[in-house]
């Protein structure tokens, strides 16, 4: 259990406009095809579904077999030999409308990228909207809806960063300061989803394009979630 489990699938199951996502991890990508971890992360997906994402009570939950997850999953990594984790998992209910998107799929619902949005209920069909809005969170991995998102432990981090970096290259103090603020506003702008550029139109941001949709009634952003297998597993 000391592996490195940095592969896997993200799953997503939907019934009566609610939804649910999550990740589970392998050591390679060929037991990520296996049928055996297909068949168990699908029922897991089911019972991630119905527990709404808390794995706690998921892990605890039975199975088709009778036997709790836990139990399956040692017997899982038993039988392929390899490490196998749930890392992590999102639910979205139906206070809202919720699209999903799969890139890169290996079959209907399965894949190595996910993405979910949540929008407001209003009186528009939203489902062109709502199908590029996650196809452009996929593409382009915002962390936040906008900047009150974002967490200020990572914009401190970040501003470090480009501090340090500043430093290292000469830059005088109070030329560190100013550059600095600029840097920092282009990452707020490049990382949260309102200011993104549209993946489908680069001469529009994300705000506008919502904006283009709305015809009167407001169109608002109330959650995403994105999924890339692995990723920030070291």
């Amino acid at each position: 259990m000391e592996r490195v489990a940095a592969d896997g699938l993200v799953f997503v199951f939907e019934k009566e406009n609610k939804i649910s996502t999550i990740e589970v991890n392998s050591e390679t990508d060929f037991v990520a095809k296996n049928k055996d971890f297909i068949s168990f992360c699908k029922e897991l997906s089911e019972l991630n579904f119905q527990n709404k994402s808390n794995l706690e009570k998921l892990k605890q939950s039975k199975m088709k077999n009778q036997k709790t997850v836990d139990e399956n999953l040692v017997t899982l990594i038993t039988k392929i030999g390899e490490k196998i984790t749930i890392r992590r998992a999102k639910y979205f209910d139906n206070n809202g409308i919720n699209f999903s998107y799969v890139h890169n799929s290996l079959e209907k619902n399965i894949g190595k990228v996910v993405s979910i949005v949540q929008l407001n209920k209003n009186n528009n069909n939203l489902k062109d909207l709502g199908t590029k809005l996650a196809m452009h969170i996929a593409a382009q991995a915002p962390i936040a809806i906008d900047e009150k998102g974002i967490n200020k432990e990572i914009l401190d981090k970040e501003l470090e960063i480009i501090k340090e970096e500043l430093k290292n290259s000469g830059k005088k103090s109070e030329m560190i300061e100013k550059i600095s603020k600029g840097k920092i506003k282009k990452f707020i702008s490049d990382n949260t989803l309102l200011n993104q550029i549209w993946i489908m139109d680069t001469k529009k941001k994300v705000s506008q394009i919502i904006k283009e949709y709305s015809d009167g009634n407001e169109i608002k952003v109330l959650n995403f979630v994105r999924y890339k297998v692995g990723e920030g597993i070291d």
